[in-house]
């Protein structure tokens, strides 16, 4: 039976999380014995199908996990269809400048708008999508500064739930300021996806440290060191926000490492 290109690549992903579980138990265990010399790397050759059948373990070890994840986040379990399918994403990158004191305006369901804040710049940002959101706005604050010495507010950089607000520092106030907005993305995310990139901290997911610095997470965030492979597939655009959004509203950060030829269900 023929299957989709998100099943075939849970199944694919199965196989490493199946094959990782084994070297951890006989690593940390010491009851799987270790063969004395590794065998020469296989590359996998066969159908998509043959390719399915061959991690037919691995869906249990997954299934594991979300069952004990959406325990403790308090949401139904997703099925293995419903977390292979292709999350909904939108974007828009034409360049738009806010000034303040005009009306908030709305790109792809997000609502904008800045204002003076004591002495710096912000953004609000209120999701009117109709679905909890993983999302990202790029900005430009004009005249060009550096910016990193404003305060930052407390605010989610990675999740923004249904109708929820965020309110982020752009920058130290100057007089007749304005923002750029040069970039909007978002995907939505079903409630166990949004619980798993609450624990995803902005540096795994390629976000401005200049707008992430406020970062508050909704819950105890995993590692927040990205590789140096990571950063270099970031920097020269083969990696996107996107992908690495994808990825972990599918597996836990806890467990699972982003692979640097992962990219989106779909995309």
């Amino acid at each position: 039976m023929p299957i989709t290109d998100a099943q075939f690549k849970l199944g694919v992903g199965g196989v490493a999380i199946a094959l990782v579980a084994v070297i951890a138990t006989g690593r940390f265990c010491g009851s799987v014995a270790m063969p004395p010399k590794p065998l020469a790397p296989v590359f996998a050759t066969g159908t998509e199908t043959e390719l399915i059948a061959q991690a037919a373990a691995a869906p249990a070890v997954y299934n594991d996990y979300l069952a004990k994840d959406a325990e403790a986040a308090g949401v139904a379990v997703p099925s293995l269809e419903d977390m292979a399918r292709k999350l909904a994403y939108r974007f828009d990158d034409k360049r738009r400048i806010l000034e303040v004191g005009e009306p908030a305006i709305v790109v792809e369901g997000l609502s904008l708008v800045i204002a003076k804040n004591r002495q710096t710049l912000v953004l609000t940002i209120e999701n009117t999508t109709g679905a909890d959101i993983a999302y990202r706005v790029v900005t430009e604050p004009i005249p060009t500064t550096n910016c990193n010495s404003a305060q930052p507010l407390p605010f989610n950089a990675v999740v923004l739930a249904n109708g929820a607000r965020a309110t982020r520092v752009e920058c130290t106030w100057r007089t007749g300021m304005s923002l750029a907005i040069t970039r909007v993305e978002l995907v939505e995310l079903s409630p166990l996806s949004a619980w798993y990139l609450a624990q995803v901290p902005p540096p795994l997911l390629g976000i401005d440290p200049r707008v992430a610095r406020g970062h508050s997470p909704a819950a105890k965030t995993c590692s927040a060191i990205p590789s140096h492979a990571l950063e270099s597939g970031l920097k020269s655009g083969e990696i996107d926000w996107r992908d690495l959004v994808d990825f972990y509203a599918r597996y836990r950060c806890q467990t699972y490492q982003f692979p640097l030829t992962y990219r989106a269900v779909g995309k």
